[in-house]
């Protein structure tokens, strides 16, 4: 995907085939802008705050951040694009454009459906119950390779276990897990979250998530660069593969506690001021999409403090519900 002519490296970049919750909205940025004010206060302001943008894109993120941050918070940002595709034309020049994050981070990392793209073995169950690892050649043709063994098969055990029944299938996501342990090692002081399509052990889809993305419609995921290859991302399992403290919630529960609600404006202003209103109205729809149940605002959100003290860590999650713990 990312060749000469691959699918990331193509001029109208991701958007012009997905549509993501940074594409959805600028509240989405402003959200997080808040989020990274969140953290800039519980670390006492430091001098040089960072923000990380993981798997950037064009930069719409990064971009978005800088512009909703108070300007006090603007001027000791530092911005940083993280980003494997070359850097777009007439991105801010504020913004740092790197292909892996720095180290010793002070602020925030922020991976927004980064993991979904982080490969991994496929595992399916043959016709005598046993998990084997899905092969597959450059055209999409799978068959059934080797069982599954080693640490695959204890993730597998301990994460996702398949019935000895023929068909089902599952992402083996212990290059996740290291991806995301990874991503948080360069964390020093502050916070690093994960948004994606995900799930968790219970709820695990009995065939798999992998698929192809083009052009706004899901396709066959062929490896040939031709089209965005990706599955959802087990959060349980990177939250058990870092340090104590991490916490998974629905997007919508992150946004709304970030002061993305939805709520309807309320009508005396479209007598008072109708051209307000319509604008209120329209950031109601668009908040609407991004906490929308079966949508955007099921996505996961993955949060893990990092080089903190507890009630420093604590504060970082103001107003943000409880849903699990790790």
């Amino acid at each position: 995907m990312y060749g000469p002519d691959g699918f990331y490296r193509r001029p109208e970049g991701p958007a012009g085939h997905f549509r993501t919750s940074v594409h959805a909205s600028p509240l989405f940025a402003g959200a997080v802008a808040r989020l990274l004010c969140r953290v800039d206060g519980a670390l006492g302001r430091p001098a040089n705050l960072d923000f990380v943008d993981m798997a950037a894109g064009r930069g719409e993120l990064a971009a978005g951040v800088l512009a909703a941050l108070p300007a006090e918070v603007a001027a000791r940002a530092r911005v940083h694009a993280v980003e494997i595709a070359g850097r777009p034309e007439g991105l801010d020049h504020r913004i740092e454009w790197r292909a892996e994050p720095p180290r010793g981070i002070t602020g925030l990392l922020f991976a927004n459906e980064w993991l979904d793209n982080v490969p991994v073995e496929v595992a399916e169950v043959d016709s005598a119950g046993v998990t084997r690892r899905v092969l597959v050649r450059r055209d999409g043709t799978e068959r059934l390779g080797g069982p599954v063994a080693g640490a695959e098969a204890k993730w597998l055990a301990r994460w996702w276990p398949l019935p000895a029944e023929q068909g089902l299938r599952a992402e083996i996501g212990l290059t996740r897990d290291a991806a995301w342990a990874e991503a948080v090692s360069r964390v020093e002081r502050g916070l690093a979250v994960a948004v994606d399509y995900a799930h968790t052990a219970g709820a695990r889809p009995p065939f798999g998530t992998l698929t192809g993305f083009r052009e706004g419609r899901e396709t066959a995921p062929v490896p040939d660069g031709s089209c965005d290859i990706t599955a959802h991302v087990a959060l349980d399992a990177c939250a058990a593969y870092v340090p104590p403290g991490a916490r998974l919630l629905t997007q919508r529960d992150a946004l709304r506690a970030l002061g993305v609600t939805g709520a309807r404006p309320s009508l005396t202003l479209a007598s008072t001021s109708p051209a307000e209103y319509v604008r209120a109205l329209a950031r109601a729809g668009e908040a609407a999409e991004l906490t929308a149940a079966g949508g955007l605002g099921d996505f996961g959100w993955l949060l893990q403090p990092a080089g903190v003290p507890a009630g420093d860590a604590a504060a970082l999650f103001v107003d943000v519900p409880d849903h699990e713990e790790h």
